[in-house]
């Protein structure tokens, strides 16, 4: 496990300023990277190579061994829990996850989450073999995507839609979508609580489709689910920090942080630090917002930035990163210039 005393990022999470500010980035480990291109040609398709722990696990420490950054977020996906729960999932080129969609209550009902948690096991032995070849002062980052976030996989069968099938459901099928949140609820605490128990450092919540929402509806399918799924992982004894990701949030982040008991919040681009500030509690560890784009342009524009994140989060608890996923399209070089501005000036 990574140590308290000297693993920055968890010290942040904490609730603790760091100087200097630790750094890590979603989808740090992928198509950015020459040897992850090298590595995942080698594999089948993606879910094989999801749930291959060699190749999972080299893939985790790839942007460690090439940015030193301060944490490894495992690699897996979010839609694993469906395909675990018996929905067909399947990735394909140029068009992204297909999943079979929910219909009836039947659906949810293919299997036990007893036996959907054994199926992922191979994410088990991968979070083993990376815990192993980290350092004590990096941490690992266990993930979940959020109820809401892949119930809408679930209904929609595929990402990039306008959501609004799976909106109309809080409508029109709500009995359904209850039972479908619910189920979530229960796999994905049971699923990270053996992530923690196989050795991850942190967890980190994914609600990747949270804007849009009228407000009534972000109480009852994201922060409801997400306070819920915090309060049973606690129950299990999961004692590890978590953050929380709602990203398009908006004016609904106060409540979030409010009501969901998460150790840390995960900002998108769309934020304003100022408005951050007075939405999230002092002692909340905040983490975020870089601009994907802006880290594939670079140049004077990145660099001052960077320096205003750094600035407006100084004397809070804050972990820089992006406000969504490194894209494919990012210059390494680019993400270097940020790890050593974050190391020199925060």
């Amino acid at each position: 496990m990574a140590d308290l005393s000297t693993s920055r990022f968890l010290n942040v999470l904490s609730g603790n300023p760091s100087s200097p500010v630790p750094i890590w980035m979603m989808r740090q480990a992928g198509r950015h990277l020459p040897e992850y291109l090298e590595l995942r040609s080698r594999a089948k398709d993606f879910l094989d190579f999801c749930y291959s722990p060699s190749m999972a696990a080299e893939a985790t420490l790839q942007p460690i061994r090439r940015y030193d950054m301060d944490a490894a977020i495992l690699f897996a996906d979010i839609l694993l829990i469906l395909d675990a729960i018996g929905l067909d999932v399947r990735f394909e080129k140029g068009v992204g996850p297909i999943v079979e969609t929910v219909e009836t209550e039947s659906d949810l009902t293919r299997t036990t989450i007893e036996t959907a948690i054994q199926r992922l096991s191979p994410v088990y032995e991968t979070v083993d073999r990376v815990r192993s070849g980290l350092e004590d002062t990096k941490a690992l980052i266990g993930f979940c995507g959020a109820p809401w976030t892949v119930a809408l996989y679930a209904i929609e069968g595929r990402g990039g839609t306008d959501k609004s099938m799976a909106r109309s459901w809080a409508y029109t099928k709500p009995d359904l979508l209850e039972k479908l949140l619910s189920l979530l609820v229960e796999a994905s605490a049971q699923y990270l609580a053996e992530q923690v128990k196989a050795g991850a450092d942190a967890l980190m919540i994914f609600e990747s489709w949270a804007e849009g929402l009228p407000s009534d509806l972000f109480q009852s399918l994201v922060i409801a689910p997400n306070a819920a799924l915090v309060k049973r992982l606690r129950s299990l004894g999961v004692d590890v920090p978590i953050i929380g990701f709602p990203r398009g949030a908006a004016t609904m982040l106060e409540s979030y942080t409010r009501q969901v008991e998460v150790n840390g919040v995960g900002l998108d681009t769309a934020l304003n630090p100022s408005a951050v500030l007075n939405a999230v509690p002092p002692k909340m560890a905040v983490q975020g917002h870089l601009d994907p784009l802006l880290l594939i342009a670079g140049g004077d524009a990145m660099d001052q930035r960077v320096r205003e994140i750094l600035a407006a989060y100084k004397g809070r608890p804050h972990i820089f990163n992006l406000g969504h996923g490194v894209r494919p399209e990012t210059p390494i070089a680019h993400v270097e210039r940020v790890v050593e501005l974050v190391r020199m000036e925060g």
